[in-house]
């Protein structure tokens, strides 16, 4: 594997902005659900694969967030002026979660009992620390984040076995990093709903920061690599899960098979749960490369100014369900302007959406930002060297 240098150079990569984009899309499904008031996952078909598409979601924004710094550093040429960047954008993400997208998820300020460590928040963190590896031999980076990924237990272990007389300090960092839940900061602080850990997503975005240099081969090349990486992740995940599922006992009432196999821990993310989502991901590049057409276009446009996207995307659909909730009753219930999506109050009676108008709503709001998403991608192309490069 290669690492940044002054004399390589590389332009922007279709594949790669045409995932972000199709990520972008996904995405949105799963946060017009949060307030559809449709549950995460079962008991139908409709409603579980509905959540499961969106399990992509995470794990592909981490991991290309990766694969985007490695490309970053290329047109920098200094490893020193990446560091900086990684660290200056993580704390913009950090700063912008607990401000801008907490107040764009509840539309109330109640910061004392509510504050959100989402997505945002862990991959600010997550660049932070990957600054800090970037120094290094980028096949060094690789073995850590696999050795974050698949050791990440340990951490639980550990923090697991800790005596009640430190939970209330060194128990508090076990959460962010590796647990998650509700964080009370002190006896009348607010309580941090820590819905990602930094564990095990550094140990993605570490790989996808070492996954840049395959990106750098060839395009035949880098297609047979993708698809054999991919193709054996998810071979992988269909051995293990499925050992799991069989060894496992199943509960009387419990879900079928199948669901039980895509039904993997996602808070922590366990080793399963990623070999399900990167491995696809991974094997999909080739055909990304491949899109043309209106379609293309589209997720390319979205996947080139994906953050944007992120802090649009939430108050739009926040929004179209307060214009739902006119148009069915005829009034706004107060509990669209409740702590979403962590920590939501009791769903009101007869509120819950078909999931007709939930794919209804979806399409309308992504057709919505397409518009400002490819001003602002044209408008930060002619500004790289503004602040908008952090956005």
């Amino acid at each position: 594997m290669t690492a940044p240098s002054k004399t390589q150079s590389v332009g922007r990569i279709a594949s790669l902005d045409v995932m972000r984009g199709l990520v972008c899309v996904l995405m949105a499904i799963d946060h017009v659900r949060v307030y559809s008031g449709l549950p995460a996952g079962g008991p139908t078909p409709g409603i579980f694969f509905t959540r499961w598409i969106t399990h992509f979601v995470a794990p592909a924004f981490c991991f290309l967030a990766g694969t985007g710094a490695f490309l970053h550093g290329l047109k920098l040429g200094d490893k020193r002026a990446l560091a900086r960047y990684l660290v200056t954008r993580g704390a913009v993400l950090v700063l912008l979660e607990l401000t801008v997208i907490r107040v764009s998820w509840t539309f109330n300020f109640d910061y004392a009992h509510y504050i959100l460590a989402g997505v945002i928040w862990m991959l600010g963190w997550c660049m932070i620390l990957l600054a800090m590896l970037v120094q290094l031999r980028t096949t060094v980076i690789a073995w850590i984040g696999f050795a974050v990924i698949f050791l990440q237990n340990i951490l639980g272990l550990i923090g697991g076995a800790l005596p009640e007389s430190l939970n209330d300090s060194v128990g508090v960092l076990f959460q962010f990093l590796y647990f998650g839940g509700p964080v009370k900061l002190g006896q009348s602080g607010p309580t941090i709903g820590v819905l990602y850990s930094i564990v095990p997503w550094i140990g993605v975005m570490a790989v996808g920061y070492a996954f840049g240099a395959i990106m750098l081969r060839d395009a035949a090349e880098r297609r047979r690599l993708c698809l054999r990486i991919g193709l054996s992740a998810t071979a992988l995940f269909l051995v293990l899960g499925g050992i799991v599922v069989a060894v496992k006992p199943a509960q009387p009432d419990g879900p079928p098979m199948l669901f039980r196999l895509l039904g993997q821990q996602k808070y922590p993310a366990s080793q399963l749960f990623l070999l399900m989502t990167l491995g696809p991901t991974i094997a999909l590049l080739p055909l990304a490369e491949r899109a043309r057409g209106w379609i293309g276009s589209t997720l390319a446009t979205f996947g080139r100014v994906p953050f944007f996207y992120y802090l649009l995307h939430i108050p739009t659909i926040h929004l179209a369900a307060i214009i739902v909730s006119l148009v069915r009753t005829g009034s706004v219930t107060p509990w669209l302007f409740g702590n979403h999506p962590w920590a939501p109050p009791p769903l009101p009676e007869g509120y819950r959406w078909s999931l007709f108008l939930l794919y209804s709503v979806f399409t309308v709001v992504i057709v919505l930002l397409y518009f400002p998403c490819r001003w602002f991608a044209g408008f930060k192309a002619r500004h790289r060297e503004s602040l908008l490069r952090f956005i």
